[in-house]
């Protein structure tokens, strides 16, 4: 299952890397997050592999979070692994001027097990959740550069 998003949020790009980028932030757009652990490689960089731990409304989730490309403040290429679903997030990041920046996150979901079947009647919820998502992370964004 794959679709895109594009958001534009009132934020210089380098502020969006700069607050996107950073793990402890997770909780301030991401009310589910539990915890960010992060397990290998050099943080931030290709190759490091973090487990992020969700409260969700039915049960508690572990992610494998896996980063595989990082060409910032362009791209940023995440991995994701997690009980029957895999997901490989593209970030694609472009400044528009007057503190704009235009965000696209590209989703290719996959899934195996009972997931299969699943997806199908699951995919207007996946969008839904990543683009209000991606809303939280803009109003967080947003608030941010209010107070600085």
């Amino acid at each position: 299952m794959k679709f895109h998003i594009e958001l534009i949020v009132d934020i210089s790009l380098n502020k969006l890397i700069e607050l996107f980028e950073n793990p402890e932030n997770l909780k301030k757009w991401q009310p589910n997050v539990i915890s960010f652990n992060h397990i290998s490689g050099e943080m931030g960089q290709v190759g490091a592999i973090s487990q992020i731990h969700y409260n969700m409304i039915v049960k508690k989730i572990v992610m494998k979070e896996t980063i595989l490309k990082r060409n910032l403040p362009e791209e940023f290429v995440l991995f994701y692994e997690s009980d029957g679903v895999s997901n490989t997030v593209t970030n694609n990041f472009k400044e528009l001027g007057d503190n704009r920046t235009r965000w696209i996150m590209q989703n290719n979901f996959k899934f195996g097990g009972l997931m299969k079947y699943a997806a199908l009647a699951l995919k207007s919820v996946f969008r839904k959740q990543t683009e209000q998502t991606m809303e939280r992370f803009k109003k967080f964004a947003e608030t941010i550069k209010e107070e600085a």
